[in-house]
């Protein structure tokens, strides 16, 4: 959910809101006296009907303004407020008539302020309320459909904030619970062909009442709001499979057959069953680098973890973006030893641009390019400036494609683009990760590409088995991929008349692999629900259909299908590309008359209405986020400390030395070329921080991290010999066996060496990981005698069962 409320012009409280998370601002002039909300949960869509009383406390007027920030998950389709004998209604208006109508209406000021002053930031729904007398009460009416997350173990999510509850002035309501649900009416219906198990809720309630006898219907009722300061948390459990789930919404009656609302719409939820698979997997894959220009020198050594870490097989590309953008290759290129290589060589020469960010040219670039097939594609975007007025554009982009990619987000502290980076990745299932340090960049990113890597369901497709005479128009299709513990909702229309009405029962099948394995599930589902009359499904079908038809380019010119978008937008109240808002102030008499008829322009030149300023607005603000990392304070106060009496260990000559070596090239020619890609350039600055040199031997670990070879083995050279401490003479003489191969010996020895840092660094696990997976497919490694001369030549005590992974 997301947090929503009456705001005091003067008062405005400073919040930050995130895809399903409301943050309530409100000032505390503003009371909130009593609730009344009416929640219909069917499988994992929500029908929520509120109704919130406020209260101005003060003894002087206060102008209110209401705000709701909405996400591609939300519809709100009714919304108006009463104060006295005048109702304020938000509604919708073909879109060029609502501008010209917004150009009449004064007061519009009111949202240019808090667009560009306050500092939230994303998608609101926003009214200016008027000035509210002393001691009087506004009455706040507020309708909308959501999908519903589902959490890992099937259950869906429902939440609601506690400021959304009656004030709690005092500790004795504790005591007075008869009191207290006076001013609280909190209802919750739940409906699912599945049935019912069991709900989990934070707070007091009566127990689940089934209404049904096959219990696929219960309800519920808070007799209390959740303790203090948290949310309302419902979790709703269903009986069976929880791979796949359908609900099915009846026609609307009076809406001619054909059309959207004349016809049944069958809602299907996938969340597809992705067991682990065998030890050995192919990684398929398609992995894009995004980096910002201006953090190219502190990201270098971030790109080279990710590049070693990646698996044979997959498909990659680097994007450097500024002022401009450009790519390392026109087309993602197969991941192998000579893409690596050249890839790692290019790295070192992108200069920095410290000009402006034109991520979203660069994204419409990427989008524009086709999918390779068996190949999901996933972001990586590495990100310091700010997108300024180019943010919605870039959410449109990124929504618009959001099932056909994943986007990680890695923002550093200093980024004013950070909600952007945020929302990005919420609406992709991605993850978002605020960067302190060099070494935060390069964990947190290997940590998300170990994720990414993560098994998925791929093929994804869906079979529908209907009676004669009825067929499935699909409105939303099956995404490419579905990531693990990521769900996906199908929307679709069914057409036609039934052949035998006796007939009521249609089926659909889930069709997906996961690696070489196929699964299918099959679910069937009644063709005659009971009716609807709030239609949620068709609401949240009817959003998708509209961007739909706008992401496909229709205009004005295409007159039918343009206008059918319209009229279908204004039926359902269903904000769209084709519509938009405005609000109408009328007496409470006339409200009722204009209930039940459409927008018309001619009731604006009654006097007893006028327009109030009303919009979808995409806020600019932003509110820095402050991030415990404990982890990280650790390290830089130690570090306070050592700098402040001068600390110094023998580590650092050494790692100097090192470091002077490798520029300098102490080997011969013909050595360093077999030794190393030729493309790693070892000038690359490695300065992390002075106690991160005395933790770890840093520079070491780059240039062993370097020298592996795309295939995840390393070559038995004098330049890892000389990174590991050791002589290339040493590692020679103590290989157990003519028998074991040179490669093979090299990538056991590293691999001991590089486990004794894993109490310090986290970044190698997937290096290990690919080594190890090489090491499994190679004949005569003679494992134990291997692992116990390595022991002896750097002194380790680590155990052969590392290498089964």
């Amino acid at each position: 959910m997301r947090k929503s409320g009456i705001l005091c012009k003067k008062y405005m409280c400073r919040g930050f809101f995130q895809r399903g998370i409301w943050f309530f601002s409100s000032c505390p002039e503003m009371e909130l006296e009593t609730v009344t909300v009416n929640v219909t949960i069917q499988d994992f869509v929500a029908d929520v009907v509120s109704e919130l009383f406020f209260r101005n406390m003060q003894q002087v007027s206060k102008e209110t303004m209401f705000i709701f920030p909405v996400d591609s998950s939300t519809v709100v389709h009714t919304f108006y407020a009463t104060m006295g004998d005048t109702r304020i209604e938000a509604m919708l208006w073909e879109k060029e008539e609502a501008q010209q109508l917004c150009k009449a209406t004064s007061g519009m000021e009111n949202l240019r302020y808090l667009q560009n002053q306050w500092d939230l930031w994303g998608p609101v729904f926003a009214c200016f309320l008027g000035t509210l007398p002393p001691n009087r009460e506004v009455a706040i009416r507020l309708c909308y459909v959501q999908e519903l997350p589902m959490q890992s173990d099937g259950a869906a999510q429902f939440c609601w904030p506690h400021e959304l509850f009656p004030c709690r002035k005092d500790i004795r309501w504790i005591y007075s619970s008869e009191e207290m649900s006076e001013n609280l009416h909190f209802s919750i219906c739940l409906k699912s062909a599945h049935g019912v198990s069991h709900m989990a809720i934070n707070t007091s309630s009566t127990p689940l009442q089934y209404t049904t006898p096959d219990q696929t219907s219960a309800q519920v009722s808070l007799k209390l709001p959740p303790w203090m300061q948290d949310d309302l948390n419902l979790l709703v459990y269903y009986r069976g499979s929880h791979a796949l789930s359908a609900v099915v919404e009846r026609r609307d009656p009076k809406a001619p057959p054909g059309s959207l609302l004349g016809d049944p719409v069958v809602m299907v939820t996938l969340m597809p069953s992705i067991p682990e698979v065998e030890s050995n997997p192919c990684h398929p894959g398609e992995f894009l680098f995004l980096m910002d220009c201006s953090l190219f020198k502190d990201a270098q050594n971030t790109l080279l973890f990710l590049l070693k870490s990646l698996p044979l097989g997959c498909y990659f590309n680097i994007y450097s973006f500024g002022a401009t953008f450009k790519a390392f290759y026109l087309q993602s290129v197969e991941y192998t030893q000579e893409s690596m290589d050249n890839a790692l060589g290019r790295i070192s020469s992108i200069c920095p641009d410290l000009g402006g960010c034109d991520l979203l040219g660069l994204l419409r670039s990427i989008y524009s390019t086709p999918l390779l097939h068996g190949h999901p594609r996933q972001l990586f975007i590495f990100i310091q400036r700010k997108i300024s007025s180019e943010e919605e554009a870039v959410m449109a982009e990124v929504y618009r494609y959001r099932d056909h990619h994943r986007c990680f987000c890695f923002p550093t502290n200093s980024c004013d683009s950070f909600n952007l980076s945020q929302a990005m990745a919420l609406e992709t299932k991605g993850e978002c990760v605020c960067i302190h340090s060099r070494m935060d960049m390069t964990s947190e990113a290997v940590r998300c590409l170990q994720r990414a890597l993560q098994p998925l369901a791929s093929g994804i497709s869906l079979r529908w088995e209907l009676p004669p005479g009825l067929e499935v128009s699909v409105i939303r299709k099956a995404p490419e991929m579905i990531f693990q513990g990521h769900q996906s909702s199908i929307y679709a229309q069914i057409h036609g008349q039934a052949e035998d009405p006796e007939v009521g029962e249609g089926a659909v099948t889930l069709q997906y692999h996961v690696g070489s394995q196929s699964f299918d599930y099959t679910l069937r589902f009644s063709l005659s629900p009971s009716a609807d009359n709030r239609l949620p499904v068709h609401r949240m079908a009817m959003m998708h259909l509209l961007w739909k038809l706008a992401w496909e380019g229709t205009r004005r010119t295409e007159n039918g299908i343009w206008h059918s978008a319209v009229k279908s937008s204004l039926s359902l109240g269903v904000q769209s590309p084709f519509t938009s808002s405005v609000a109408v102030r009328m007496k409470q008499r006339d409200a009722g008359h204009h209930d039940s008829l459409p927008p018309d322009s001619s009731m604006f030149f009654s006097s007893s209405c006028n327009l109030v300023p009303c919009q979808l607005l995409w806020l600019r603000g932003f509110r820095p986020v402050w991030f415990k990392s404990t982890k990280f304070w650790m390290v830089q106060k130690c570090q306070l400390f050592l700098e402040k009496f001068d600390c110094k260990t023998p580590d650092t000559e050494a790692l100097t030395q090192l470091s002077a070596s490798c520029k300098d090239g102490e080997h011969p020619l013909e050595e360093q070329a077999m030794e190393e890609p030729p493309a790693f350039n070892k000038s690359w600055d490695w300065t992390i921080s002075p106690l991160s040199t005395r933790l770890c031997d840093f520079s070491g670990l780059r240039v062993v991290v370097a020298l592996q070879k795309a295939n995840g083995s390393w070559a038995l050279t004098a330049a890892l010999a000389f990174a590991l401490g050791l002589s290339k003479a040493d590692v020679e003489g103590q290989r157990p066996s003519e028998d074991v191969p040179p490669d093979a010996w090299a990538t056991v020895l590293t691999l001991v060496w590089l486990h004794q840092y894993k109490w310090k660094v986290s970044w190698s696990e997937l290096l290990e990981a690919k080594a190890c997976r090489w090491l499994q497919d190679q004949a005569d490694v003679q494992l134990d005698e291997c692992v116990k001369a390595a022991n002896s030549l750097l002194g380790c005590f680590v155990e052969p069962t590392i290498f089964r992974i």
